[in-house]
């Protein structure tokens, strides 16, 4: 009995590639020629992917856990949420939120309304429009410390520029950085004119897609100044405005530079005492990492719900 030959006879038909196994071969190669072509734009993506998983993923993980443990001698143990009791049990809490409260409802106020205000000035002018965006954009452009630097010379009590022209009009002069009742306001000031510049390009870029049309609609109807910008503008940037108020809430309920750097934090009589820094107290000033952490997930589900909030009736008006 003869063994079977490896090699096809003659007599044996032809065998054809089944379609699924060409259209295989066809994908299979043309995902290579697109890796390979895109090799350069994979590897910028997968170093993003790991920066933010090293820098930013992992920490927030990393302060859940903590969040729940307790560590002494580079030792962690679980303890449930004894941290969240120290937490709530300390004076500074309470005084934190309500300056942090505070600080949000005036940076509303001010950083909120200001940047507007100044993007619909600039929309005014004809000319100059690049230099005045230049100027508004500027303080966003200077290191934090250095504009820190500045208004703590401003607010000098002896010889800041502020009490100099209180004293030139007759005025008291103010203790803006060592009052317990001026310190926050003082805080706001300085925050505003340091981050204003970013929200107001923004909005200077919605007044400029608002159709020159619906003004001289509003101009033919009588409208003054006030009611165009009422009835065309706020309308209109409403989507911007509602964008802006949410992203201003977050940062401001995060605020921890400009109090830091001009009070040193705390303030006169914890005046300027803020979340975070209550928060950077936990961590470096007590070396508590778990209430640091557990203070730090309060914060963290405040703003996420007030952003599920937010979110659930802009949805509910557009409907």
């Amino acid at each position: 009995m003869s063994a079977p030959s490896l090699t096809p006879s003659k007599a044996d038909p032809p065998r054809h590639s089944t379609p699924c196994e060409t259209s295989r071969a066809t994908s299979g190669g043309s995902f290579a020629k697109s890796l390979r072509r895109n090799l350069t734009a994979h590897g910028f993506l997968i170093g993003a992917v790991v920066c933010f998983a090293v820098f930013s993923w992992y920490p927030m993980a990393r302060e859940f856990f903590l969040a729940f443990q307790k560590t002494e001698g580079g030792e962690s143990t679980w303890v449930g949420l004894d941290n969240l009791v120290t937490v709530f049990n300390d004076p500074a809490f309470w005084q934190a939120w309500r300056n942090t409260l505070l600080f949000t409802v005036l940076a509303l106020v001010f950083g909120f309304a200001v940047p507007f205000v100044a993007a619909i000035v600039i929309n005014e002018f004809h000319h100059g429009k690049g230099y005045l965006r230049l100027l508004v954009y500027l303080p966003v452009m200077l290191p934090p410390v250095a504009s820190v630097l500045l208004f703590k010379y401003l607010y000098d009590p002896g010889y800041g520029l502020l009490n100099e022209l209180l004293g030139f009009f007759g005025l008291p002069e103010q203790q803006w950085l060592q009052d317990a009742d001026l310190s926050m306001l003082s805080v706001v000031l300085a925050s505003t004119w340091m981050n204003m510049g970013g929200a107001a390009l923004i909005y200077l870029a919605a007044l400029q897609g608002i159709p020159g049309e619906l003004y001289e609609a509003a101009e033919l109807d009588g409208a003054n100044l006030f009611r165009k910008i009422w009835h065309v503008t706020i309308p209109q940037t409403r989507l911007i405005l509602s964008l802006m108020l949410l992203m201003q809430v977050i940062a401001t309920m995060q605020v921890f530079v400009e109090p830091f750097l001009l009070t040193g934090g705390a303030g006169p009589e914890g005046s300027t005492t803020t979340v975070v820094h209550l928060i950077y107290q936990y961590a470096f000033n007590f070396n508590d990492y778990g209430a640091a952490a557990a203070l730090g997930l309060l914060l963290l589900a405040l703003l996420a719900g007030f952003s599920a909030a937010y979110v659930r009736l802009s949805r509910a008006e557009d409907e």
